[in-house]
């Protein structure tokens, strides 16, 4: 399927794709308001700047998009029609970007949760995910 819009509208409209404060984020931060949980957001000292950081767990929550960070298996990673080379070299990238700010952040022994989009829509599977952190085995 062809794209219908101008490369420049293209362009302009995915440079609107905004990283905080998602409506996934915001779902995920109701969650651990309701658990009562205290959470610092965005912190730019760590690698990753994770979307929430629960200090007095040593915990970091990373909300994956499921487009952007290729939720295995999700209806909603899926690969765009037109320059699927620029695409895939991206997504692998992010992939790659991914691994290493996790691997880096347990090397300093912080705990690695990531929520995925469209698990945010479920109350239920955040406070499990979340819930680990209160409750680790």
């Amino acid at each position: 399927m062809a794209d219908n819009l101008t490369p420049e509208r293209r362009s302009w409209q995915m440079s609107r794709v905004g990283g905080r404060n998602t409506k996934p984020e915001l779902r995920v931060r109701r969650v651990a308001h309701a658990l009562g949980l205290w959470f610092r957001l965005h912190r730019t000292d760590l690698p990753g700047r994770p979307d929430l950081v629960f200090p007095k767990h040593k915990t970091v929550v990373f909300v994956h998009g499921c487009f952007w960070h290729r939720h295995a298996n999700c209806r909603r990673a899926t690969m765009p029609a037109t320059r699927t080379e620029y695409w895939k070299a991206k997504f692998a990238a992010t992939e790659a970007r991914d691994a290493r700010t996790t691997q880096h952040l347990q090397a300093a022994e912080w705990r690695v949760i990531v929520i995925w989009e469209c698990d945010t829509t479920d109350a239920e599977a955040v406070e499990r995910a979340l819930s680990g952190m209160l409750h680790p085995t």
